[in-house]
């Protein structure tokens, strides 16, 4: 498996360099795995660009120290406060029309057991009005959600991604409850929860290294750093995929999202 560190100077080259990652799987058949902080923003879906308070959302999310972004799926808003991780696993794929329901279930199942690795009590599932709400979560032990899990499907590979809060639970809800209010979306505040909050550990690092082991689960790693991935590989062939990894509503190439659950 190639495991990529590091984060481009911009969010578009950023992205860009998931998609190649995505069309290296596909291409040479050997699993890829990203984990990342992508920087403060807040990353609006495509059915939020829809909603008639649209422009009031992104009005609250700069108000709060949030720049607005624009994801190319579907999804709803997802926050990062620059320590909030998003995950990107490329998984080569003999068939892309199976296996859909598997993906996701690891995904989730690894997750749940890479963070109750580091203290987090942790459990698959999604609580009610949750923020970027999706079949496929992590959530704390009788608290909110985590993480989550979304997929696109290509010709070639599966991206299996979402977005990991430490423990910027706090802030997340601060940001999250007016959006989504400006939004008309339903929300809990409690449904935001945080690793930290789960009696795990508040060092995004710490929490990248536990994912990262997890999805590796014993496989020769070969290290590279995202910063020079070719960016030319992905034109075309990888057009689409959200690289930015946040939270969103499930997917594949019939689906909603790149991202995760939110």
């Amino acid at each position: 498996m190639r495991v990529y560190r590091g984060r481009r100077a911009t969010r578009d080259a950023d992205l860009k360099a998931t998609a190649a990652v995505l069309a290296a799987a596909a291409g040479t058949g050997v699993p890829a795995l990203r984990v990342w902080a992508p920087g403060r923003q807040l990353a609006f879906g495509r059915r939020d660009a829809t909603e008639p308070g649209y422009e009031r959302a992104k009005r609250a999310a700069r108000e709060r120290g949030f720049p607005p972004v624009e994801r190319s799926v579907g999804g709803r808003a997802v926050a990062y406060a620059g320590t909030t991780l998003a995950f990107a696993h490329a998984v080569p794929l003999a068939d892309p029309r199976s296996g859909l329901d598997d993906r996701y279930t690891a995904a989730v199942d690894t997750l749940v057991d890479a963070l109750a690795g580091v203290g987090a009590d942790v459990a698959a599932g999604e609580p009610p009005d949750s923020f970027c709400p999706g079949a496929h979560s992590v959530r704390a032990v009788g608290g909110g959600k985590v993480a989550g899990v979304a997929q696109r499907v290509r010709r070639g590979a599966a991206l299996v991604a979402g977005c990991v809060v430490v423990a910027e639970r706090a802030a997340l809800r601060d940001v999250l409850v007016p959006v989504y209010g400006a939004l008309g979306v339903p929300l809990d505040p409690d449904s935001v929860d945080s690793v930290a909050d789960a009696g795990g550990p508040r060092k995004p690092e710490r929490v990248r290294d536990a994912i990262e082991r997890a999805f590796v689960a014993g496989r020769t790693v070969e290290r590279a750093d995202v910063r020079e991935v070719p960016l030319d590989a992905s034109e075309g062939s990888a057009a689409g995929v959200d690289g930015d990894s946040g939270a969103g509503g499930d997917s594949s190439d019939g689906g909603d999202e790149t991202a995760s659950d939110g």
